[in-house]
């Protein structure tokens, strides 16, 4: 059975540059915030990054002072669960039943036999889909 919880992200642009991502992971252990996860992809001629904080004001206060322009809090969909054939077709079956489309999806195992998954929904989406997966 997976667990399912809806998380705050921050998004920010970066070069897409060696090191980049290093920098900023490196602020933010300097400041003691732990990530649940941590995301990076082009974008727009350099890369968008997500933070996903375990504790949202100790991130933004981490950011405020290193000086990074993160976007307002967004909200992602953190599942983790037994890893097994199948193991996301119960979330995502459920989804589609109730018509909420998925915006992005990222999952992977973690060892031990577990995974984890994040995914996206549109804004207007969120409450619902948190509704029809029992997320908290």
């Amino acid at each position: 059975m997976a667990s399912i919880r809806k998380a705050d992200y921050y998004t920010m642009k970066v070069s897409q540059r060696p090191g980049a991502g290093a920098r900023l992971l490196a602020e933010m252990k300097a400041a003691g915030v732990n990530l649940l996860a941590f995301t990076g992809f082009p974008a727009g001629g350099g890369a968008q990054v997500d933070f996903v904080p375990e504790n949202g004001a100790r991130f933004r206060q981490a950011a405020r002072k290193a000086g990074l322009r993160v976007s307002k809090r967004k909200t992602v969909f953190l599942a983790r669960g037994d890893d097994r054939v199948g193991a996301l077709t119960g979330i995502l079956g459920r989804l589609a039943a109730a018509k909420i489309n998925l915006v992005a999806l990222s999952a992977v195992t973690a060892g031990k036999r577990r995974y984890g998954m994040l995914f996206w929904v549109k804004k207007k989406d969120v409450a619902r889909a948190a509704r029809v997966l029992g997320a908290r």
